[in-house]
């Protein structure tokens, strides 16, 4: 049987913590990831069989109650997703398409979808901390791949109010390219111009 997981998405940190331990004891589970993310979020991973974290999931949804902002269960999820959570990021490719969301589970959901009915690469999911809570997917490959990725990975988020933005860039110029790969924030690409003068 493929894996699963579900995250859930809390506005209270007390509430979280209550949701992440409900879960897992109504369900074993092979992972449990737990925490606060910006902007005082708390998200709660679990993974493990497909029924397991479907149970955890009931359980988790019943103490939650009105605290739960966002929730995605990606049965069978694509080895892919699960890599770029662990801290995978990929370079290149011809075309970019990026999917913004206003909660990661949404962004997750995203990727899970793009990736499962394209093929292109996820080059990065960046995940609330430093994102004033938001997060977004990066796909990378053939111009008509990266749309249909986008396009399934936009038609699967359960809300449809949690999108941002979405969009496909043809042709990525090779210097914003490099800027991606490097570091997708700001501040850094300063202090790497100060370092460099």
């Amino acid at each position: 049987m493929d894996p699963s997981i579900a995250i859930l998405e809390l506005a209270s940190i007390a509430r979280g913590i209550r949701v992440g331990d409900a879960m897992v004891k109504r369900s074993p589970l092979d992972v449990l990831r737990a925490g606060t993310v910006h902007p005082g979020r708390y998200l709660v991973l679990a993974g493990g069989l497909t029924a397991d974290v479907e149970e955890a999931v009931d359980a988790g949804r019943d103490a939650a109650g009105d605290g739960l902002l966002d929730v995605t269960f990606l049965p069978d999820v694509h080895p892919d997703v699960v890599a770029t959570l662990g801290g995978v990021r990929r370079a290149g490719g011809e075309a970019l398409g990026v999917v913004e969301t206003s909660t990661v589970a949404a962004a997750v959901q995203a990727a899970d979808a793009g990736l499962k009915h394209a093929e292109v690469t996820l080059r990065d999911l960046r995940l609330a901390d430093d994102l004033g809570g938001k997060a977004y997917a990066l796909f990378a490959g053939p111009v008509s791949e990266v749309e249909v990725a986008v396009d399934e990975a936009v038609a699967r988020i359960t809300h449809a109010a949690h999108v941002i933005e979405h969009l496909v860039i043809a042709q990525l110029h090779e210097e914003m390219d490099a800027l991606l790969v490097a570091d997708a924030r700001f501040l850094p690409h300063l202090t790497d111009a100060r370092k460099g003068s």
